[in-house]
């Protein structure tokens, strides 16, 4: 079977980036951002992506486009006869499954958030335990989060159907096109808001006091957590699209431009979210409260509110349901390189398959909310925990030592790979960092991630 392949570069960068952009985007940097000492923590920040986010994406690209196949007949085609490197590639798949468990739940949430807005569910004026009670009754609903999630995977795989071109690439383009849009409109209306200015200086100047309160070195291990986790590294959730890339462009030159857009993103969400909530005197939230209290709070409050709220879960919906068509294009072509099954074939099994496989998280907040899994959590708690805290870190830690020991792929070979093409180049000095520095680096996060 031939391998498909982007229609265009750009096609490629906002595919690839729309995976990386998601939810944690929003609701986790801008808040770490806050508590660690705003411009300290985005400096560190960049420092951690540059030095460790690009590297990494770099070797599941590399390994993606070296290969021409996905997960585990990618490591075959590369690894040395006899040894067992593919055995990672069926984890990836586990995590991508995994992922997919939940995130649709939560872009469920986003969907309906979005048409809670458009209905006018949320009116101008509402107090902060109306908009409160919205979010748990939504979670106490089951058939309401089941049929937000139900559009969300039909939606997806609908999408994927379609073949990379006439699907992902061109979907991704437009909703990513349209994204970045609204992130820009919704910031500059929350900058232009009264008293926004005490929130851009909390968000972004550095304040060096605030980090010295939490820590230094626990601002520095945020920093690297958040820079890590942002690109989704380690379940071959971006190897994929190494294997639909032509060899034109240099692999480091390419992880750099999906990075720039990642943080992009990640940043103007801060300019949404602080301004308007120092504006408006409430205190921004972490997680899921911020993004389904807190700042529904905001636009009940805000001329045009109702407008800039649809808004807001529009461009949340974008941001999940990019990370989720990337993610289910993964599962087809997994599919389909070690089954032999069709596109058709693959989209309804998986389809299916994720129907059901969602259903335990939708009825973790209801019918089965006295369930908890790993450690005490609920049912999504606990696959995040797996796919966030094991999964990603362990999976980028193999995926290094592929790329850079003699065991694996080898560095002459993955230094080929990645500098094939015009732009940016990987210098062969940084073999010995990426060997010691990067693994203790990884190391670091999966170990602060487990205690």
């Amino acid at each position: 079977m031939k391998r498909e392949s982007f229609q265009s570069r750009l096609g490629f960068i906002l595919v690839s980036a729309g995976c990386a952009i998601g939810i944690g985007n929003v609701w986790k940097f801008p808040y770490v951002a806050g508590q660690n000492g705003g411009g300290v923590f985005v400096l560190f920040y960049l420092l951690f992506l540059l030095c460790m986010g690009v590297p990494v994406l770099t070797m599941e690209l590399a390994v993606g486009r070296a290969s021409r196949k996905s997960a585990v007949l990618g490591y075959k085609e590369l690894e040395k006869l006899g040894s067992k490197w593919h055995i990672h590639g069926w984890f990836c798949i586990i995590g991508c499954y995994l992922l997919m468990m939940y995130y649709t739940t939560v872009s469920g949430w986003m969907l309906g958030y979005f048409a809670k807005f458009v209905g006018g569910s949320f009116k101008s004026g509402m107090d902060t335990a109306s908009v409160g009670a919205a979010f748990s009754d939504m979670l106490a609903d089951p058939w309401e989060m089941g049929i937000f999630m139900v559009i969300t995977v039909i939606a997806g795989f609908a999408v994927c159907s379609f073949g990379l071109q006439k699907g992902l690439e061109k979907i991704s383009k437009y909703m990513m096109g349209a994204l970045l849009v609204l992130i820009i409109v919704l910031a500059i209306n929350s900058i232009t808001l009264p008293n926004s200015s005490e929130g851009l200086a909390f968000y972004l100047l550095p304040d060096f006091a605030r980090a010295a309160e939490v820590g230094i070195g626990n601002v520095i291990v945020a920093a690297m957590n958040q820079s890590f986790f942002t690109l989704s590294l380690g379940i071959a959730a971006m190897e994929i699209f190494g294997t639909y890339m032509s060899k034109e462009h240099t692999l480091g030159g390419e992880a750099v431009r999906i990075c720039c857009l990642d943080t992009f993103v990640a940043v103007m969400s801060g300019l949404i979210i602080f301004p308007a909530c120092y504006s408006f005197g409430i205190q921004p939230d972490q997680g899921p409260s911020l993004i389904f209290v807190t700042l529904p709070n905001v636009f009940v409050n805000m001329t045009g509110g109702r407008v800039w709220g649809s808004l807001f879960f529009l461009f949340m919906t974008f941001a999940s349901f990019t990370t989720v068509i990337a993610v289910f294009e993964n599962l087809l072509a997994t599919c389909m390189d070690n089954f032999g099954w069709d596109r058709k074939k693959s989209v309804i099994i998986n389809c299916i398959f994720i129907l059901l496989a969602s259903l335990p998280c939708v009825l973790g907040y209801n019918v089965w909310k006295d369930l908890h899994i790993v450690g005490g959590r609920d049912v999504l708690d606990s696959e995040d925990f797996i796919v966030s805290n094991l999964l990603l870190p362990i999976g980028s830690l193999v995926y290094l030592l592929f790329c850079v020991t003699k065991w694996g792929w080898g560095f002459d070979n993955y230094l080929a790979e990645v500098n094939t093409g015009k732009g940016l180049k990987i210098a062969r000095w940084l073999k010995w960092p990426f060997m010691i520095v990067l693994p203790v680096l990884i190391l670091v996060i999966l170990i602060s991630g487990l205690i």
